[in-house]
């Protein structure tokens, strides 16, 4: 399964519920303001680095450099691009979009 999640973990408790529900072999892709938990530094960082023992995390590299945060990135959090986006969203077959 591949979860989706596109608010700020400073914004809303999104991602928390996310990764609650996160299993063993499911992916979990960070897009729009959510890229900013897969930083080093950030409050979510921690959060983030815990989920990696249970899942592959992911993040939309163009998200990361619009908010100049590419060379910020968690080690273990695999950067995508758009076409990475669509790899993973035909590679699981089922998707879940966490709002």
């Amino acid at each position: 399964m591949l979860h989706i999640v596109n608010k700020s973990p400073g914004e809303r408790a999104t991602l928390a519920s996310c990764l609650a529900h996160v299993r063993p072999g499911h992916s979990v892709l960070l897009i729009e303001d959510a890229v900013y938990a897969a930083t080093k530094g950030h409050a979510a960082a921690g959060t983030v680095e815990a989920a990696l023992a249970t899942a592959k995390v992911y993040v939309l590299m163009p998200d990361l450099e619009a908010r100049a945060r590419a060379g910020a990135v968690i080690d273990g959090v695999v950067p995508v691009d758009y076409r990475g986006f669509v790899d993973l969203v035909t590679q699981n077959p089922r998707v879940q979009s966490w709002l």
